[in-house]
């Protein structure tokens, strides 16, 4: 067997998505010796937008501007979802604790505490959602007010259509226009990406020359809009000098994956985390994971084949479902894939899918995942916990459809937050 570090730590977490990082900044925050363990993650296809919940039921395509009076109903006719194990304060203490770390770590956020926000997007329709980065929330600001704003798209830049967001928010927002400009130094003729961009503007100069190029496009508007490029390490800084430079507030419109702000926050995770004292095992995957005779956990990890092991009191499996790993379908059924845990699921592949593929209930498959109990941790096949310490957090829970009723990083963060609290509960460090 892989040789085991000596160290014991009090929690290990798998996975690197919004869950995982959450759950280790939770845990180190409560004086947990803390390991993270995973590759890039979910994180990297985050639009930047933290949902807490935008719609319920998904069949209605109910919306919600309040999402706690969502979560309210949500409670009452779901109540095998995550949220219904979670007290509002519980959740309300999580995006708290998860907003500071942000804002130290300069990506701050905005948020209506009480209400979601409205949000254009790169598809030209407006999204609902309950925090938004700085960077972002003067679109929230122009979008409300219908305000004079000047959308710019980027030549050879794929993915964001200044035009298209314009024409078809037009009918809404009659004062909203758009314009193209080449970036400056890079060809006109050739093709462009979002995080080439982003590190452009990390450059003073480069600054300096792509705000002469959008201010000769101004014409009387009252905001600026742009693809999310405005730097990945330091976009506050490169936020602020621009809006001076330009001389009017500006913002970003959140795009396509993978994206510039999901690669701000895993940098910032990644950065920060580690000076927390959580040891980060990054683009590592856990070969397996077994338990040991003392109770304790052991995980065998490397890049393609067990080349350390690590012991752990605690485990939180934050690995994701179907994208992440963390769940994978066969010809006949969903299988967990670290521990072959019980996996909630239609009965029969028959029923994974509707007939109709935009269906507006969804996909009975979506709501597959582990069932817990009111420790987040999941159950084995008798409906009893399937090990005293080993705790679940995020997409890899069952009875919900993350993507469809946009709640995905609200289920993440508060499960992450409920999981830490429960290890708590129940270990004695």
């Amino acid at each position: 067997m892989t040789e085991v570090e000596p160290h014991i730590y009090d929690v290990c977490i798998i996975g690197t998505g919004i869950s995982g990082m959450s759950a280790a900044l939770f845990a180190a925050n409560r004086g947990l010796s803390t390991a993270l363990i995973g590759n890039s993650g979910e994180i990297i296809f985050a639009s930047g937008l933290l949902d807490l919940l935008g719609v319920h039921p998904i069949g209605e395509r109910k919306t919600w501007r309040d999402p706690w009076a969502g979560i309210a109903v949500l409670k009452r006719s779901t109540p095998l979802h995550p949220y219904a194990r979670l007290k509002k304060k519980d959740i309300l203490a999580a995006f708290e604790e998860l907003l500071d770390f942000l804002e130290k770590s300069g990506v701050p956020y905005r948020r209506k505490v009480k209400g979601n926000s409205e949000v254009p997007t790169v598809l030209g329709t407006p999204k609902l959602t309950y925090c938004v980065p700085q960077t972002m929330w003067h679109g929230v600001e122009a979008l409300a007010g219908k305000k004079p704003c000047l959308l710019v798209g980027i030549q050879g830049l794929k993915g964001f259509s200044a035009y298209q967001v314009a024409a078809t928010l037009n009918a809404r927002w009659p004062e909203l226009r758009s314009a193209q400009i080449s970036f400056p130094g890079l060809s006109q003729y050739g093709e462009v990406y979002a995080e080439r961009l982003a590190r452009a503007l990390e450059l003073g100069a480069n600054r300096n020359r792509f705000a002469e190029a959008v201010r000769s496009c101004l014409d009387g508007v009252q905001f600026v809009g742009f693809p999310p490029i405005l730097g990945i390490s330091n976009s506050l800084e490169i936020f602020t000098d621009l809006q001076d430079l330009i001389d009017v507030p500006i913002f970003e419109v959140p795009g396509t994956a993978p994206s510039v702000p999901g690669l701000r926050l895993k940098e910032a995770f990644e950065h920060f985390l580690p000076l927390s004292a959580v040891r980060l095992f990054s683009q590592q995957n856990v070969m397996k994971l077994s338990p040991d005779a003392s109770g304790n956990f052991i995980l065998e990890i490397g890049r393609f084949s067990a080349e350390r092991a690590v012991r752990s009191k605690a485990v939180i499996l934050a690995t994701g479902g179907f994208i992440g790993g963390g769940l994978r379908a066969d010809r006949k059924q969903i299988r967990e894939t670290l521990l072959g845990l019980p996996v909630y699921q239609p009965e029969g592949r028959s029923r994974w899918h509707r007939k109709d593929f935009f269906d507006p209930r969804g996909h009975p498959i979506n709501q597959s995942g582990l069932e817990i109990d009111d420790f987040f941790r999941p159950l084995d096949k008798n409906g009893r916990p399937a090990f005293q310490t080993l705790f679940a957090a995020g997409s890899i829970l069952a009875h919900q459809d993350w993507m469809r009723m946009k709640c995905g990083a609200g289920l993440a963060i508060a499960s992450a937050y409920a999981a830490v609290s429960s290890l708590l509960k129940l270990i004695s460090f």
